[in-house]
């Protein structure tokens, strides 16, 4: 399933300033050690000083809790404001499926309420302020995935993957996923990178090596390291105390360290429209606010940095690369992409256009992460996603019929 066939949802909430740098840890397949990474950086990340909050994304297995030491089954208590409190664990906030079941109880869910349980983790969690909060996504392209990309300005991601062809090809998806909804990528990690034997120091590699480098240099991203195996992991998670606290001296450690420098001097606020927002347009009410540098020649084409309107009916939008556009609303209206208004299979325009108003207006507009706008129409309309790379696409067809 494609982003532009997902149903979008307004924001519910714009307040997220309080989140610091919200990165994404995410791989293609599972068994690849993501939440170890997560745990690891998240720790490694605090010990640099910064304010850091973990949540355990993958809510049918979650595992964190049990890496941290955190204990299960407990109902956690609330804040004054109606907030749920997060765990506390080696200096990080942390908040996990994990805490709400018993460890043998299986989250029996369907999407919507995945959706309804990401957000609870993020906005109705008194994180209080942090410079990073850290999502431990589950392995695959699905509904947590593109959930999260929709619904918060995630600064970027980070791939993790092992050395193996197969997990690298997988590896790729993630990744062309996470560039699909415009989440930058921050780099990929190459993890269980050669073991080092403790008795004579020989390095084998198990899963091959070299890999993660090479696949970030065919793609054009960051590498950011390779973590080597290390047994110590192992037990030190089943014990609840994470590698770079039990043995910060380890080969390992120093990795996850050198990682964290890695990010935290080159994770910045998307140079886009700041998000989330939820304009109303008849008041313009939370109407979002231009991104802090205007466009400019050798800008990106599909990055936006400006929303407005001409006059009630005509909408405005401003890219980076300095070029302004202009949009009437029905022609967006019929612009549509959603399965209502064309045939997922033939990809063929089913909505006629006779049905939608001349006077239609739009209610409100809203972000959809950093690469989309959901739009509620006067003719009660508000399933479609209109990407970025769509609306801009709408003015190079405008352009070549000139």
């Amino acid at each position: 399933m494609t982003p532009t066939q997902a149903t979008p949802r307004a924001p519910d909430d714009t307040g997220m300033a309080h989140l610091g740098q919200i990165i994404a840890v995410a791989s293609g397949k599972g068994g690849v050690g993501k939440s170890t990474v997560s745990t690891n950086l998240a720790l490694a990340l605090s010990a640099q000083g910064a304010a850091v909050g973990l949540v355990d994304a993958d809510l049918y297995g979650p595992s964190v809790p049990g890496m941290l030491g955190i204990e299960t089954g407990k109902s956690p208590s609330m804040s004054p404001s109606g907030k749920v409190m997060p765990a506390q664990a080696h200096g990080i906030k942390v908040i996990s499926m994990g805490m709400l079941t018993d460890d043998d109880k299986p989250a029996i869910l369907r999407g919507p309420m995945v959706s309804k349980y990401l957000r609870m983790f993020i906005l109705e969690v008194d994180w209080g302020t942090l410079d990073y909060l850290i999502l431990d996504l589950p392995p695959g392209t699905g509904d947590t995935q593109l959930t999260l990309a929709q619904s918060f300005p995630l600064t970027g991601s980070v791939i993790v993957s092992t050395p193996q062809d197969v997990s690298l090809k997988i590896a790729r998806r993630g990744i062309r996923m996470m560039e699909q909804v415009k989440v930058p990528i921050l780099g990929i990690i190459e993890n269980m990178s050669g073991f080092t034997c403790p008795s004579c120091g020989e390095v084998t590699h198990i899963f091959h090596h070299g890999g993660g480098a090479k696949i970030a240099e065919s793609l054009g991203v960051p590498f950011l390291g390779a973590i080597p195996l290390d047994p110590a992991i192992v037990d030190c998670g089943d014990e609840g105390r994470p590698l770079v606290i039990a043995h910060p001296d380890a080969p390992a450690a120093a990795v996850y360290r050198d990682i964290a420098a890695i990010l935290s001097g080159r994770v910045s606020a998307t140079a886009g429209i700041p998000t989330p927002f939820d304009w109303h347009w008849a008041d313009d009410a939370s109407k979002p606010n231009p991104a802090p540098q205007p466009g400019h020649a050798g800008g990106a084409a599909e990055i936006l940095v400006g929303l407005d309107r001409r006059d009630g009916r005509t909408l405005v939008l401003r890219w980076q690369d300095g070029h302004d556009q202009q949009i009437d609303m029905r022609d967006l209206r019929l612009a549509c992409r959603c399965a209502a208004c064309v045939d997922e299979m033939s990809g063929r325009a089913v909505l006629d256009p006779a049905t939608v108003p001349l006077n239609i207006v739009p209610i409100r507009i809203w972000s959809l992460g950093n690469y989309a706008i959901g739009v509620s129409f006067s003719d009660g309309h508000q399933s479609g996603i209109y990407t970025f790379g769509h609306l801009r696409g709408m003015v190079a067809a405008e352009v070549e019929d000139v």
